[in-house]
């Protein structure tokens, strides 16, 4: 997963990290006018729990939505038992204390009948129940349990949706990604920034079907953990509402929306001319490395390599993005010919870490 607190919720199986509120409106802000009239899908997301689900609801009317739809697997851990329309909380595990059903929620209308502005599980109910809106199960297909993403049942909600919105499991996220990309979808999505470089991932950034969310991939985030979570970690923390918050590194937006962000240049001032010492030579690859962003000279028109938070800065008109070293995404014509069989960059021997290698566009 990239960072020790990820692995470490890997091997306690957990792969839940639900996204806080104040991070959805930051980083959905930048997509609002794509919103008008779409059926907007969280196909990870228990409408119970979820925050996605909450800001699409809230922001129904004021976004111009044509339909919400969210789906939660079998066993997440708030969605109701066997839909009832006062009773949402039988069938529960008495070893896990999770739910064994999963469920669709389908909101058309949004009514906000308290006035306070706000979505509690009451309001959440009441929303569901008003017979404008709906809560059905869902069964899974033999292959898939009930609502994951790759059922039968799932893939034709997907098939209904404009733009898919979630934080699909990160363990997950090659097939999620490929998911989406072969039905065509639009997405706003979160994963982990090393993905960047994934063999499944890396084609559709440089082929321009994939890229970078508005919100920089510098510093970690705030995730919040299920409340079933046996976290043990210094940047684990109770939050103000008494949920179990972690701050997980790495973590970044992931979308084919286009955003302002995508068409902003890079501002360069550094000069290769004044100082080539700079920028040392791969021992296996025809291309200079660049250690810092802020480091791209504006006047070589080579080859680089730039760390993957280059694209955090990546506009397509400025740059050509022409592989990635994790993954052996370098072309061979790069790579010097007794050097082919390395797919990671040398400087004096020594191993680089994790490269993107781009060059100027005239």
């Amino acid at each position: 997963m990239g960072n020790s607190q990820l692995s470490a919720a890997k091997k306690a199986k957990n792969d839940e990290f639900y996204t806080r509120m104040p991070d959805i409106e930051h980083e959905l802000v930048h997509y609002r006018d794509h919103f008008k009239g779409k059926v907007v899908l969280c196909n990870c997301d228990d409408p119970f729990e979820s925050n996605f689900f909450k800001y699409f609801a809230l922001n129904f009317n004021p976004l111009g939505l044509k339909r919400l739809i969210a789906t939660c697997y079998n066993g997440s851990p708030i969605a109701g038992g066997e839909y009832q329309p006062s009773l949402f909380d039988d069938d529960v595990d008495e070893n896990t204390g999770r739910h064994r059903r999963a469920y669709k929620a389908v909101v058309n209308v949004f009514r906000d009948t308290t006035g306070d502005g706000g979505l509690d599980m009451d309001d959440i109910r009441n929303l569901l129940d008003s017979g404008e809106n709906e809560l059905t199960e869902l069964h899974g297909d033999g292959i898939y349990g009930a609502g994951d993403f790759r059922s039968k049942e799932c893939l034709e909600l997907l098939d209904e949706a404009d733009i898919v919105v979630t934080n699909p499991p990160f363990s997950l996220f090659r097939e999620y990604v490929a998911t989406l990309v072969e039905h065509g979808k639009k997405f706003v999505i979160m994963g982990n920034k090393n993905a960047i470089t994934y063999k499944e991932v890396f084609p559709l950034i440089r082929d321009d079907r994939l890229w970078i969310g508005a919100t920089p991939l510098n510093g970690g985030r705030w995730m919040i953990m299920p409340s079933n979570s046996e976290v043990e970690s210094p940047k684990a923390k109770k939050d103000r509402n008494g949920d179990i918050i972690l701050n997980v590194a790495g973590v970044c937006w992931y979308t084919n929306l286009d955003i302002t962000k995508r068409h902003e240049d890079l501002l360069l001032y550094r000069r290769y001319k004044e100082d080539p010492s700079r920028y040392p030579k791969y021992d296996n690859y025809d291309a200079i490395e660049v250690s810092k962003v802020k480091d791209i000279p504006e006047d070589y028109w080579g080859v680089m390599g730039v760390p993957i938070t280059f694209m955090d800065s990546y506009n397509p008109d400025q740059f050509e993005l022409i592989g990635a070293s994790d993954n052996g995404a370098v072309p061979d014509e790069y790579k010097l010919p007794h050097f082919k069989r390395h797919n990671e960059p040398y400087i004096d021997g020594r191993k680089v870490y994790k490269r993107l290698f781009i060059r100027r566009r005239a």
